[in-house]
């Protein structure tokens, strides 16, 4: 079989401080240089001092965006911080303005030869069927490489197109769409969130006491890099309620919500949530920890063309903080340590395996991904499907129709 990622290139790890990347930050960041320019972006910005915090969040903006023009990024540093915010803002741009080739076809033409559509995660909108003719681009297995035509409408981010083109009904994000300093990076990252997501969604379905009893005892996680951004939220008088989010597919995923300890009504600071996914559990510790901090800011910053007036009153709603701080105080009798062991590897290609793996253990073994990246700039940008995984859940998103594994735990049945 072909090989379009390189997967015969190891991919050692460089950077493994809060996250794992083929190049230090400063590398990446020159990287992202002649990208940032080209795909429009006019500034990155440090915003972590409009908090009390202290955990890095960088703003990246593209006025000429055809999705969202203000990106964030987080890390334990903010050089990370830096390359999080460039490299989403760089993500985006690829999937608004795809330059490959595109055909009409009906799923029935296509046959196996394509992804299934209904496979993925969708809203109740549009149709989906054998003969709605859909646009179709093409991608690759990650694992074998052969060809496999996925639907244009779950990889393109360009809103600005017509409904006749992209109305019928799939999930529009950037679920799965990741960049990186090689394509194992990417493909890494991108099944991370495809998984992180999913467990999301699961965790949504379940009742409060057995979300109570996956309270993650703080005090047991010894990892230095965790202990410190705890340390930060003590010290900014905010409470970090961790959840052991792992989902049947083995794949280490935390959950954090971030409350004020004693919410003030005349400074009225948002309660907040991150998510972290990675196969190594502290860094998905640390990813949630840092994404929470980020998803505050994203609010007190007020620049998120994609934060609504609802969720801006929301800050305002001191009673409603309280409420969610007591509901998080009564889930610390049920704290445990943190048990998923995961894995900790040197080399970015045992990452994707071992993810391949535990996908496949659970018949999730068409992992199909499109090539997005743009031979001018070089940097490789990815958009990965992995039909039968959840998509958004109520904390990721809108939420998506449900799929087998979510009625699986009861969830309604979506029509056919």
């Amino acid at each position: 079989m072909s090989d379009p990622w390189n997967l015969d290139r190891p991919g050692r790890k460089i950077a493994r401080t809060g996250t794992h990347r083929a190049a230090t930050l400063e590398d990446t960041w020159r990287r992202l240089g002649p990208a940032l320019r080209e795909c429009g972006v006019t500034r990155v910005a440090d915003v972590t001092g409009l908090d009390l915090i202290g955990i890095p969040v960088a703003t990246a903006y593209r006025p000429n965006a055809r999705s969202l023009s203000v990106s964030q990024g987080k890390g334990v540093s903010r050089a990370a911080s830096r390359v999080s915010a460039a490299m989403e803002a760089v993500e985006h741009a690829h999937a608004e303005m795809i330059d490959r080739p595109l055909r009409l076809s009906r799923p029935a033409e296509l046959g196996p030869a394509a992804l299934d559509p209904r496979g993925l995660p969708r809203t109740a909108d549009g149709v989906l069927d054998d003969v709605t003719p859909l646009l179709w681009i093409d991608g690759a297995d990650v694992r074998t490489g052969e060809p496999r035509a996925v639907p244009y409408e779950a990889v393109s981010l360009d809103f600005t197109l017509p409904p006749a083109l992209t109305g019928h009904g799939l999930s529009r994000d950037s679920n799965g769409l990741a960049g990186g300093n090689t394509a194992l990076e990417a493909l890494v990252h991108a099944l991370c969130e495809l998984i992180e997501r999913d467990a999301a969604a699961l965790w949504d379905l379940r009742d409060a006491l057995f979300q109570a009893g996956a309270r993650i005892d703080a005090a047991t996680l010894t990892d230095p890099e965790t202990a410190r951004l705890l340390d930060l939220y003590d010290r900014a008088g905010v409470e970090a309620a961790l959840f052991d989010l792992t989902s049947d597919l083995g794949v280490p995923v935390v959950l954090c919500h971030i409350v004020e300890a004693e919410p003030d009504p005349f400074r009225p600071l948002p309660a907040a949530t991150g998510l972290g996914c990675h196969p190594c559990p502290p860094i998905a510790v640390q990813r949630a920890l840092t994404e929470a901090a980020q998803s505050r800011l994203i609010t007190i910053s007020g620049a998120r063309d994609d934060v609504t007036r609802e969720r801006y009153a929301q800050t305002t709603d001191t009673g409603g903080v309280t409420e969610l701080r007591d509901a998080l105080r009564a889930t610390l009798p049920h704290a445990r340590p943190l048990t998923i062991t995961g894995a900790d590897h040197d080399l970015l290609g045992d990452d994707l395996d071992w993810l391949l793996d535990r996908l496949a253990a659970a018949g999730l073994d068409q992992v199909t991904a499109v090539d997005l990246t743009r031979p001018s700039l070089g940097l490789p940008v990815v958009k990965v499907l992995v039909p039968g995984l959840e998509g958004a859940g109520a904390l990721t998103g809108e939420p998506t129709l449900p799929g087998p594994r979510a009625r699986a735990l009861g969830a309604e049945p979506a029509d056919a």
